[in-house]
């Protein structure tokens, strides 16, 4: 099996190489990685401590960032090494300045893990929720640097749990030092194959996004646009998404609402299309500074073109919906109902372990169809009683959540001297 990993691994890098050629993600995937060595070698020295995390996109990065703060602030005289595995991760973090190294992780060949590991020297690799690269893990091992995976979550259709339980994937799992889990299933499927070395936590990013209702969430133009009325915020929309809302703007949509939408997309051409369909006052983000108070206060829709201040938004909201339903799976719901907001989704959540208890306790509600959408989002604008305690229920299983940050951290107090 190992044999057959490092062939597959050489082929998935050389597909990306080819690919590179007309794909952009695949063209920073390459880029990215070029001279890697130097890049780390450059900002980390060979009497430097290091403690490492990585990261395999954007998502994964939010679960690790309340660990990536706290092993800052805990370890100062540690410098703190952050790798990506997807352009879409590093791309947008590569500046994150709670890091002293961003980098792209090299393909996990057994050369590559070895010349790694020698020039960035780590004390510990934390791991955010998946990415198990065997060659690297086992190199780690064997210069018994710990390993430990936080806010981990498992499936019983992955390799891990086939056979006897005691197949190639699941022994490599087992050179992991501990495990951080969301949910109880996941504890079970590791002692299912003689893993014991895990802690049921829960989800790192709860700890960050208790803290988004602390923060200035104040933004002038939101104040403009909604005034006294209510809000629906759409976060990370993609045009099926949209297309559910039509009649609901065009038809049914009371005067004392309005809606926001942030496209997960923000290309011109689609997101004007989108409005061309629409037979209300817009207003976009990207207009600001030619459009007035009255304008925003006469527009039924904003368009919220632009990235970074979405979770701001969604304190201004009375509903949420959830995009990404429709497509690969659903985006992030926890920075929307940390505010006590009842949250609406499309089918494809059930790899989502907060969004599958989100609709457990009464918070969160899917659909998959127009049919579905217009019965609940009629339900929640109508009722006031009921949206008011779907909120509620929301906002409290973030709220009350528990610190899986501050457990982790005292784990990792045993590891680090």
């Amino acid at each position: 099996m190992q044999v057959i990993y490092n062939i597959s691994i050489k082929a998935y890098g050389l597909a990306l190489k080819l690919a590179s050629g007309f794909n952009d993600k695949a063209k920073l995937w390459v880029k990215g990685r070029k001279d890697w060595e130097q890049k780390i070698a450059s900002k980390i020295s060979k009497t430097d401590k290091v403690l490492w995390v990585h990261c395999s996109s954007l998502g994964e990065f939010e679960q690790g960032r309340p660990v990536i703060e706290s092993l800052k602030e805990k370890y100062p005289h540690h410098k703190i090494a952050v790798s990506f595995f997807s352009p879409s991760g590093y791309e947008i973090r590569k500046n994150y300045p709670g890091a002293d190294v961003i980098f792209y992780l090299p393909l996990d060949t057994k050369e590559n893990a070895e010349k790694l590991i020698k020039v960035l020297h780590p004390d510990l690799l934390v791991l955010v929720k998946y990415e198990y690269w065997f060659n690297l893990i086992t190199a780690l091992n064997q210069k018994n640097i710990p390993t430990i995976v936080v806010s981990a979550i498992f499936r019983d259709s992955q390799n891990f749990f086939k056979k006897d339980g005691r197949n190639w994937f699941a022994q490599k799992l087992n050179l992991i030092n501990h495990f951080f889990i969301q949910n109880q299933k996941s504890k079970v499927l590791l002692d299912s194959i003689g893993i014991s070395q895990s802690t049921l936590a829960g989800d790192t990013r709860f700890d960050r996004v208790k803290q988004l209702v602390h923060q200035n969430n104040q933004l002038d133009f939101m104040d403009h646009f909604k005034g006294d009325l209510k809000l629906i915020v759409v976060g990370s929309s993609w045009p099926k998404d949209e297309e559910l809302f039509l009649s609901l703007i065009n038809q049914k949509l009371k005067d004392d609402w309005k809606i926001v939408f942030a496209p997960h997309n923000l290309h011109d051409k689609e997101i004007e299309s989108f409005i061309a369909k629409l037979n209300v006052n817009v207003a976009k983000f990207s207009d600001l500074d030619s459009t007035s108070s009255e304008d925003l206060k006469q527009a039924k829709v904003f368009i919220l073109n632009t990235i970074g201040i979405l979770s701001k938004v969604y304190a201004y909201a009375d509903i949420t919906y959830i995009g990404g339903g429709f497509g690969a799976g659903i985006h992030n719901t926890l920075e929307a109902v940390t505010y006590g907001n009842p949250v609406v989704f499309g089918p494809k959540y059930k790899k989502f372990q907060e969004a599958v208890d989100l609709m457990e306790v009464g918070g969160g509600f899917t659909i998959t169809n127009q049919q579905e959408f217009d019965l609940i989002m009629d339900q929640l604008i109508s009722d006031d009683n009921f949206r008011k305690k779907a909120g509620q229920v929301a906002g409290d299983f973030v709220q009350k959540s528990p610190n899986a940050t501050a457990m982790i951290m005292e784990y990792i107090s045993t590891l680090i001297k």
